[in-house]
């Protein structure tokens, strides 16, 4: 009974360390201040299995197809996902280096990634990383989905392609 009557003031006490150490206002949430390893951790296990969970909308039977990466890349464009992850050929803007966590190059996680997921963190962004909403944006599914199927197809999209793809492209305006 004494051990469990010690494990249970040491819970309390860490919970009351933690506790001043984040409404305390020691956490700094400056974007040039690096996170605890324990965040990163947690945070990370937090959106994965919040993905995991959430993400399970199948896609068109159209998904990957030429004309739905060609328009994905056009939607990409238009809502300046280049900005924040680059595209081929495109460099990333520099104020996407202020974003904590750093925004993610696309060539690099598109494979794994599902296009359910991809889906879905494009429709509802991610809290706390700067990942918009994309449907709170005013994206239709469909131009969702065909952003997910470029995203996909990313790794393989040479820079002449996506330049020819978004020649005539216009940014979205806000509504």
């Amino acid at each position: 009974m004494r051990f469990l009557a010690t494990i249970g003031a040491l819970a309390i006490v860490l919970g009351i360390g933690c506790a001043v150490f984040f409404f305390g206002g020691f956490y700094s949430v400056a974007a040039t201040a690096e996170d605890p390893a324990a965040v990163t951790w947690a945070l990370t296990r937090v959106r994965t299995a919040s993905i995991d969970r959430h993400a399970d909308d199948s896609p068109p039977a159209s998904f990957g197809d030429a004309a739905m990466v060609q328009a994905g890349a056009q939607a990409y464009a238009s809502y300046g996902c280049s900005h924040c992850h680059g595209a081929p050929g495109v460099k990333w803007l520099k104020l996407s280096e202020g974003l904590h966590p750093d925004p993610p190059n696309l060539k690099e996680v598109a494979g794994d990634l599902s296009p359910a997921q991809l889906f879905w963190v494009i429709k509802n962004g991610i809290n706390m990383t700067g990942m918009p909403s994309f449907e709170q944006a005013g994206a239709r599914d469909d131009e969702i989905w065909s952003i997910a199927a470029f995203v996909k197809k990313l790794p393989s999209v040479s820079d002449a392609d996506y330049k020819t793809w978004t020649a005539s492209v216009e940014p979205k305006q806000a509504q």
